[in-house]
């Protein structure tokens, strides 16, 4: 439940700051990754069925990789963003949607 509200709470902070701040020009979004193939979660995927069927819940067909973050991060650094605040981004292979 914790770990829920924190995401909650990340997600309306942003909102709130992205309203705040626009005026200034200082965007304000969030990515909200969903499993990500590194070190951390490796426990969860200690043997062959267990990594199989975790990638198979993604839409995708995948996990994710620290490259799928960060090419979301590098677009919303980038001047194709300009015009992006207060925006959710779920890069989770189609977990969330479904």
């Amino acid at each position: 439940h914790a770990y829920s509200a924190s995401k909650g709470g990340v997600i309306s902070l942003t909102r709130a700051m992205a309203a705040g701040y626009a005026r200034e020009q200082v965007r304000a979004n969030v990515i909200c990754p969903g499993g990500v193939d590194t070190p951390m979660i490796a426990p969860i995927l200690s043997t062959e069925q267990r990594a199989e069927r975790f990638a198979s819940a993604h839409p995708l067909g995948r996990m994710g990789t620290p490259d799928d973050i960060a090419h979301c991060a590098l677009y919303l650094a980038s001047d194709e963003a300009a015009w992006v605040t207060g925006a959710i981004f779920p890069i989770d292979g189609g977990y969330s949607a479904q």
